[in-house]
């Protein structure tokens, strides 16, 4: 892969999932997004600098003051704010899924790292979000994550199907 094939996958996935965020339904603290399924998505296409890259670039134009984050919104401040662990998770968590199913085959186990992947943005988002809470994990529990796992179970088998349907139709492209 080129230089530029490259920086063009990794800003793609950071729009994708700034294009996701803005599909958001407020529920509390912790709006539903599709941050996450573009995040797996990332994870499962790009090779792991690439995922990694992508995510910390979504979060850098945030930072800016892009409104990249959820409600249009941008700016420092959301990276420290109560839902700042969840999207300090979001290069982890492209980093870890796809270091673990880069050029693996297999839906099952694809499935079982995105869900990895997944629990990984919940552990540090709830994390975070107790603390903003005054150490209230209990309640950070209801609020950032309880209401988000089976959606998110969802996000994930979609993601993984999306994302081998891409690779099916890209090594087709390739053979020709």
């Amino acid at each position: 892969m080129t230089r530029s094939e490259r920086l063009t996958k990794v800003a793609l996935f950071a729009a994708l999932t700034a294009v996701g965020a803005q599909v958001s339904i407020p529920i509390g603290e912790v709006p539903i997004t599709l941050q996450v399924l573009f995040v797996l998505l990332s994870g499962l296409l790009l090779d792991p600098k690439s995922a990694l890259l992508s995510q910390i670039f979504y979060l850098f134009l945030g930072a800016l003051g892009f409104p990249v984050f959820a409600g249009f919104k941008g700016g420092f401040a959301h990276l420290y704010g109560p839902t700042a662990g969840y999207l300090w998770a979001f290069p982890l968590s492209a980093f870890l899924v796809s270091y673990l199913c880069f050029g693996k085959r297999g839906y099952l186990f694809k499935v079982l790292v995105a869900l990895s992947g997944v629990g990984l943005i919940y552990l540090l988002g709830w994390f975070r979000l107790g603390i903003f809470l005054n150490g209230n994990f209990f309640k950070a529990f209801q609020i950032g994550v309880l209401p988000f796992v089976g959606i998110d179970i969802v996000k994930a088998l979609v993601a993984v199907a999306v994302a081998e349907k891409v690779i099916v139709f890209v090594m087709a492209r390739q053979k020709t």
